[in-house]
């Protein structure tokens, strides 16, 4: 049975900085997930606090499986969460002559040898081995067996001559001494019967050809691990620097489903999340750095190593990350913003509208309402749907709120204030507070009786950016045209049944 308690942590390896090579090998059967993003960004920082080298492969053996939409979603998504690669990615298929010559070394040393046992056998041996509790369901057959035996017209498997005893072992960053006893090990097979390669092999050559000196993945490739250490030690390799990291679960410890958060990054994006904000969240889930939550992505680079990545799984949190992006919103410039805006339109159901009503002109407002938009947003897609009021057309649209607000005492006063604002000059947040506030103390109400249906009358809701940053954003001509919309025939002559004022809005 396999062992997988460690006895200690590992300690860091000290390694040149020149050959620290790290690699990101994606299946292209689906978008990059948010566990896989995070390994991706393991491997990029690691390599990168090193000086050394991360590469992209990309594993597309399964043919069957494998489509150009995955993998143009995984550069995709890599490139969106600024994690960079070195040199050209490798596409593991165009290696399959590669990946049989290795099996051919292999055949000549003795270290592996050709299997002819039939389906039938195969299963025989299995029930057996079942039967008798025993792990390891391939009983040697064909393993010093004369080829010359071999029956007519079978296209045999190659299969590893794996060690019958002893234990093969490693010393794992994070997961510490990792021990499997060879009797409960196949003689894994190397390459199937129609000559292709399988992914134990193609991955140590593929890691070796592109010296890769640390593997750092899911530990759910921690068992793989074992296979792949008796190929290399067949072949005389010398063995990568192993890094199993824990997986990413519910935050009721559940395993990771989309309503989790299973989802690929591009669903992030979609979302609203900002990529130094997806960086700074996914560094945090299993790994620490003391009770520091906010990273710079150089912080990151300067303190990530991996024996401080814990054992047990990390669980993700959407309000978590939520409030992490709040903060990258709030702090990001605002100009830096509004280019995060207009990469996040493609990808609104109606964004290609938006993106053709940002006229400069509109593009000047809605920068000018920006530092009151992002004190409120958690995510691009609550900004963008905050800024609604600086897009809309005349007469804006009033949510159910807002209509009922927009009483007919009150569109007396929005009336009013249309002549106290009139003759502002400049339009600032400051000149129209000061005319506001005078307004609201010449007809006896409070300045929340006047705020109130002025934000109605200017956003179309009840809530928004302070008001007086909505008028400077919008603009002098906008602000009295959208008043006029709501006010109507409404002016603030005494009342036709009191012959008074009009009543405060309560």
């Amino acid at each position: 049975m396999t062992d997988t308690s460690a006895t200690e942590t590992v300690a860091p390896k000290t390694v040149p900085a020149e050959t620290v090579v790290t690699r990101f090998a994606p299946s292209p059967t689906g978008f990059l997930h948010i566990g896989g993003a995070r390994t991706a960004l393991f491997n990029w920082l690691y390599a990168r606090a090193r000086g050394g080298k991360m590469l992209l492969r990309i594993e597309d053996t399964d043919r069957a499986r494998s489509t150009d939409a995955a993998i143009a979603a995984i550069l995709d998504g890599l490139t969106w969460l600024g994690l960079d690669w070195d040199g050209d990615t490798v596409y593991q298929f165009s290696r399959v002559e590669r990946h049989r010559q290795v099996v051919e070394s292999l055949l000549a040393s003795g270290g592996a040898y050709r299997c002819y046992a039939s389906q039938a056998e195969l299963d025989a041996m299995r029930e057996k081995a079942r039967a008798e509790g025993r792990t390891r369901l391939y009983d040697g057959l064909w393993r010093d067996r004369d080829p010359a035996e071999a029956p007519p017209g079978v296209q045999p498997v190659v299969r590893l001559k794996a060690p019958l005893d002893g234990e093969t072992a490693i010393d794992d960053q994070v997961q510490g001494r990792v021990v499997w006893q060879n009797e409960n090990l196949d003689d894994l097979v190397l390459l199937r019967s129609d000559g292709t390669p399988t992914y134990m092999l193609a991955v140590v050559v593929d890691d070796h050809d592109m010296g890769v000196t640390h593997v750092i993945r899911g530990d759910d490739h921690l068992t793989n691990a074992a296979r792949q250490k008796q190929i290399y030690d067949a072949l005389g390799w010398p063995v990568p620097t192993f890094a199993h990291i824990p997986l990413i679960h519910g935050p009721d410890g559940s395993k990771m489903s989309k309503r989790h958060g299973a989802l690929g990054v591009d669903a992030y994006r979609a979302m609203g999340y900002l990529p130094a904000a997806m960086r700074n969240y996914l560094v945090r889930l299993g790994w620490s750095h003391g009770d520091q939550e906010i990273f710079t992505t150089e912080e990151m680079v300067a303190a990530f190593d991996l024996p401080q990545i814990g054992r047990s799984p990390a669980r993700f949190d959407f309000a978590k990350l939520e409030n992490l992006n709040g903060h990258y919103i709030r702090s990001t410039a605002d100009g830096d913003l509004l280019a995060a805006l207009d990469g996040l339109l493609p990808h609104l159901a109606d964004g290609a509208a938006l993106a053709a009503r940002l006229t400069p002109d509109m593009r000047a407002k809605l920068l000018a309402a920006m530092p009151g938009l992002k004190e409120r947003a958690k995510t691009l897609v609550d900004l963008i749907e905050q800024a609604r009021f600086v897009f809309a057309d005349r007469p804006i649209p009033l949510d159910d709120k807002a209509r009922a607000l927009l009483t007919a005492d009150a569109k007396r006063v929005i009336a009013g204030l249309i002549g106290a604002l009139a003759p502002v000059a400049p339009w600032t947040a400051e000149a129209t507070e000061a005319a506001v506030r005078q307004f609201a103390e010449t007809q006896g109400i409070k300045l929340g009786q006047v705020a109130q249906p002025l934000r109605a009358a200017l956003t179309g809701r009840t809530t928004s950016p302070g008001i007086f940053d909505v008028l400077a954003a919008l603009g002098k001509d906008e602000c009295l045209g959208r008043l006029a919309d709501q006010a109507g025939d409404h002016d603030l002559a005494p009342g036709p049944s009191t012959g008074t004022a009009p009543t405060p809005i309560s």
